[in-house]
């Protein structure tokens, strides 16, 4: 783990989004070095699934070394942002650091996106960072430190990453594109960076997108938050970067990231896309696969899923399979199903095999660009119940 070097005792991090996952991360460890950290982030009452709030937090922070001051704070309300920023300024003299971190998600394509989500994510993601960094700028340029950092992905305009998931895409981008307008128009004055994992992050909010099981094939908040504290301490001159976190810390000199897998050795070394040859191990491994899953079906398998699943496999073995979970006691074969299909899914077969195996979460194929999904999202997600199931078999 990167070590705390004390560099940001005193100064003032507003961090949104800062009552659990990744957010409070980055906050305890700031707050380690004796910083001051302001939660602004709007959940007063735990939720059932999704633990921590603002007060539960700043118990946390102070617990770690800092001062806490917890503001209830909905990013998509301007007033709410502005009576935080004059709180944070009232208690601790200034802000030194803003850290956008609040966001909301939904992996669906076009179709399967209600408006009022649509909504959701560009008011939070692209707005909300907008709004904050406005509010805060002002007391940014006049701190030694002045750093801004979003938690937004690099700009890559290659369709695989709007395909699936158009507007969360969007909006994220959104967060992206004020890091590329505001490092240039705050040169010299404030730094303006973004921050993204190379692996997924495991959180309460990726348990609940992924199901039970995904941490398994995650690395841990620590990364980002060690990440994030490598950024600030660099000076304001090292602006308008897109920084992957496995990078920036392998400059620090960080050489096992297993230390930040929740499950050391499951996370694989993610290294940069090249061309590999298929590996003939798994020469009829998807024929198997499917004989396997066929021998599993049941009635009750088929009356709790309706659904019917195409694969378009490439790489060895691979080709057009389908796995019909709508009629009849359920069938799987080669080729296109007689009826249309209500999903359809693209990936390599060793992902195939992987995912059916319990080795690869859905979501985290998904998420990460390996499984391509087409129709009905949650019809695709009803598919991971029986994969959990077929786990012990494969």
């Amino acid at each position: 783990m990167l070590p705390n070097t004390g560099k940001l005792a005193g100064c003032t991090v507003f961090i949104t989004g800062a009552s659990r996952g990744i957010g409070k991360a980055i906050a305890l460890k700031a707050a380690k070095d004796g910083a001051n950290i302001v939660i602004a982030a709007k959940t007063t009452q735990s939720h059932p699934k999704l633990s921590g709030t603002i007060y539960t937090a700043a118990e946390e922070i102070e617990a770690a070394g800092g001062r806490a001051l917890p503001c209830v704070v909905d990013v998509r309300d301007e007033q709410q942002i502005n009576d935080a920023v004059e709180k944070a300024v009232e208690k601790f003299g200034g802000i030194d650091i803003l850290v956008n971190n609040a966001s909301a998600i939904s992996l669906t394509n076009t179709l399967e996106t209600p408006t009022k989500r649509v909504d959701l994510m560009m008011s939070v993601n692209t707005r909300g960072t907008y709004l904050t960094s406005k509010a805060c700028i002002p007391f940014l340029k006049k701190s030694k430190i002045a750093h801004i950092l979003n938690l937004s992905p690099p700009l890559n305009l290659n369709p695989m990453w709007f395909k699936q998931h158009c507007a969360y895409t969007i909006a994220k981008y959104g967060m992206s594109m004020c890091v590329l307008g505001m490092a240039e128009e705050f040169r010299g004055e404030i730094a303006v960076n973004a921050l993204w994992p190379r692996t997924a992050i495991h959180t309460a909010a990726m348990d609940m997108l992924g199901g039970s099981g995904v941490e398994s094939q995650c690395r841990k908040v620590d990364i980002i938050a060690d990440a994030a504290y490598s950024i600030f301490k660099k000076p304001k001159s090292f602006t308008g970067n897109f920084v992957i976190d496995e990078n920036i810390l392998k400059e620090e000199g960080i050489k096992n990231f297993d230390i930040y897998a929740v499950k050391p050795g499951a996370v694989p070394e993610v290294k940069e896309e090249k061309p590999q040859p298929q590996s003939k191990a798994h020469f009829g491994a998807v024929e198997e696969t499917f004989r396997i899953v066929k021998d599993s079906l049941s009635d009750d398998v088929v009356k709790a899923t309706q659904a019917i699943y195409q694969f378009e496999l490439s790489g060895e073995d691979g080709g057009t399979w389908f796995l019909d979970l709508k009629n009849r006691g359920g069938n799987v074969g080669h080729g296109e199903p007689s009826d249309k299909a209500d999903v359809v899914m693209s990936m390599s077969t060793d992902d195939f095999v992987k995912m059916f195996s319990g080795k690869l979460k859905p979501t985290v194929a998904f998420m990460s660009g390996k499984l391509k999904i087409k129709g009905n999202m949650a019809l695709a997600i009803k598919l991971e119940k029986l994969m959990n199931q077929m786990n012990s078999r494969l």
